[in-house]
């Protein structure tokens, strides 16, 4: 078995948003840049499945994607979500990665994976694109773990500086998942959700705000309690959203997390997941647009996952 291995698609690249775009491909080579400089095992992602989407995405959605997709042009799902005629393929590579990830990890093949991919997915909700995701990757592969592959208990955590509200919305009936998230206020910050009080229809959800200008010392003191919770839950496989927008360096947020503070969050759950469920790992690419700061980010995550 392989410890940990990286799942990637150039085709991903072709995903179009335009020159003005925050969610461009750039991101995508940086992070495929430092798999290469860290000379890390590279599998190709596949494609998710119709059938794949449907484990998390209402029937209706995906028809009216397919009528936009198959007009191969330019086009806006909305104000912030566009699509060119190579998004469909690079939609569906970022999702069935996100499979295929937990395929490799559940057989045995791997111990970890990190999956780099985009569009990102935490904010695609069963029914609608948003904020730069069509499909919503993460929360699509705790349903294949727990359908397919037969899991009991499957937790999601996602450190993206925007509260996941996609992978919410996915899991928030499903009483054998668990997800946490850590994001800036959802007063001061869009998509606007992820109070405390948005606790899942079976007490599955547990949201962590973070105030604006706040750093290291707010985050640890959220993801111990998170983490705390985390284990008590003893999942029997972890899924992450990575997202590297709460990086001093990134205009989109307030937060003001260095590469340490991602090295130190990614080495706590790698903790968890060695006591819970024998350090099986998912970790899927989700935010970041400041280069300085998603590659900081992105290496210090990879590292610490690939120790």
């Amino acid at each position: 078995m392989r410890t940990f291995v990286t799942i990637t698609h150039e085709d991903c690249l072709a995903h179009d948003t335009g020159p003005t775009h925050r969610e461009r491909p750039w991101r995508l080579e940086t992070v495929r840049g430092l798999i290469d400089e860290m000379e890390l095992p590279v599998i190709e992602a596949r494609e998710a499945s119709d059938e794949d989407l449907l484990l998390g995405h209402d029937a209706a959605y995906l028809e009216a994607l397919e009528e936009v997709f198959a007009r191969e042009e330019h086009a806006d799902l909305d104000s912030d979500t566009h699509v060119s005629p190579g998004s469909r393929r690079a939609s569906r590579l970022g999702a069935g990665g996100a499979l295929q990830a937990v395929d490799l990890v559940l057989t045995g093949e791997a111990e970890r994976v990190f999956v780099a991919t985009r569009p990102p997915g935490h904010h695609a909700t069963r029914t609608r694109a948003m904020g730069f995701c069509i499909y919503g990757n993460t929360g699509l592969a705790a349903l294949h773990a727990l359908e397919r592959h037969g899991l009991s208990r499957v937790a999601v955590l996602d450190f993206d500086v925007h509260h996941g509200n996609g992978t919410q919305d996915i899991l928030w009936d499903e009483p054998r998942s668990l997800f946490i998230s850590s994001h800036q206020e959802p007063k001061s910050l869009w998509p606007g959700t992820g109070a405390r009080s948005e606790t899942g229809a079976h007490d599955n959800v547990l949201n962590l705000p973070l105030a604006s200008g706040s750093g290291a010392s707010e985050m640890k003191v959220a993801w111990e309690d998170g983490l705390a919770r985390l284990e008590a839950f003893n999942p029997d496989l972890i899924i992450v959203s990575a997202g590297f927008d709460a990086h001093r360096e990134d205009d989109i947020s307030g937060l003001l997390w260095t590469a340490g503070d991602y090295w130190w969050l990614t080495s706590a759950i790698r903790g968890v997941a060695r006591r819970c469920c024998d350090g099986r790992l998912v970790s899927c690419l989700e935010g970041g647009y400041n280069p300085t700061a998603l590659a900081e980010g992105a290496a210090a995550h990879l590292e610490a996952l690939a120790q």
